[in-house]
């Protein structure tokens, strides 16, 4: 007699068996400890509050995560693949808009994240328990634009236009809106206007770019270096390890080391003229077996600048007219 396959019956057997496998899934959750996460200000949720943790905006954090195996071995790859996750911090969602200092609790608020949620996971516990947030009212205000370099020293465009921005910024402390140009972006604006977004410098690092932009042109590089004359300078010696203790340099008329004339701007020729030697004169092992040498000095230039083209020589490198002086045994400090 034939039987019947209970196809229903069979059914039944399959789901309960992957709900078991599911629930011993669920029930058997792993711990991920110690994990670092990132909170950050979301700014975009109030323009005209500047919102932060201790004048940061952001924080860096624990979690400990609980959940089933694949969730947690998920979380474990993004952790070895070096990707922090981030939670966004919205202070008008958080009902901590109000200017003045407030206690975020972070436990209960990590727990209630959207994405961790959907990804199966729970926040076990978190370091620190409470951040400090700081929340400061803006005000708008109409400030002058101050240009910068790469270095931060002050540049003076050749014109700025506008010359002063409206921005959001506290009501105290910011007096400037600035603008921060790499060198290549010098080099167009002397040839024709760029455009580049002021920004204001809040206290803690952080930035705000203002509204409007600005057009910048920059003069000609040759009206940025000025006339500067370093004295008294000092003149260097550099042996090779042949001659290195065993002579001395005796210079036939001194006087034309004493100065030295550059076209600089003002940070390089501060940063020359704090050099050990302004000038150095390279001694050659055949100097020894002639009476009187003469030779031209090199100009002891600071790298950085030269290769910035601002610093550079306003005059012939002077010649030096020398001797070598043998040492003596107890000038070289060889015992006989």
């Amino acid at each position: 007699m034939t039987r019947k396959i209970k196809y229903g019956k069979i059914a039944i057997v399959v789901a309960l068996t992957a709900l078991i496998w599911i629930w011993a899934d669920l029930a058997l959750d792993e711990i991920l400890s110690d994990r670092p996460a990132i909170i950050e200000v979301d700014e975009s949720a109030s323009p005209k509050l500047w919102v932060s943790f201790n004048q940061a905006s952001s924080a860096d954090i624990k979690i400990t995560l609980s959940g089933p195996h694949t969730a947690i071995a998920n979380e474990n790859r993004r952790l070895g693949e070096k990707k922090i996750r981030k939670f966004a911090f919205d202070a008008v969602q958080e009902k901590m808009d109000r200017p003045g200092n407030h206690d975020l609790w972070l436990l209960p608020f990590l727990q209630k994240d959207k994405q961790i949620r959907e990804l199966g996971l729970k926040v076990e516990s978190c370091e620190p328990e409470v951040l400090d947030v700081n929340v400061v009212e803006l005000v708008n205000k109409s400030l002058p634009v101050q240009c910068l370099g790469e270095d931060r020293i002050p540049l003076k465009p050749e014109s700025l236009e506008p010359a002063a921005v409206d921005a959001l910024v506290p009501a105290n402390n910011i007096l400037t809106a600035k603008v921060q140009l790499t060198r290549r972006e010098i080099e167009q604006a002397r040839i024709s206007a760029i455009e580049k977004t002021p920004y204001i410098e809040l206290p803690g690092g952080q930035t705000r770019n203002a509204a409007a932009t600005v057009k910048i042109k920059m003069p000609p590089a040759e009206d940025e270096l000025a006339d500067y004359t370093i004295t008294p300078a000092t003149l260097g010696y550099c042996f090779s390890v042949n001659l290195q203790g065993q002579y001395k340099v005796e210079l036939i008329d001194p006087t034309d080391m004493s100065m030295v004339s550059i076209k600089a701007t003002l940070a390089a020729k501060e940063a020359y003229r704090q050099q050990p030697y302004q000038m150095i004169l390279y001694i050659e092992d055949d100097d020894r077996l002639i009476e009187e040498q003469r030779r031209p000095v090199v100009f002891n230039f600071p790298e950085e600048y030269i290769l910035k083209d601002e610093i550079r020589q306003n005059q012939e490198p002077p010649t030096a007219r020398f001797r070598l002086i043998p040492l003596t045994s107890s000038e070289s400090g060889i015992e006989e």
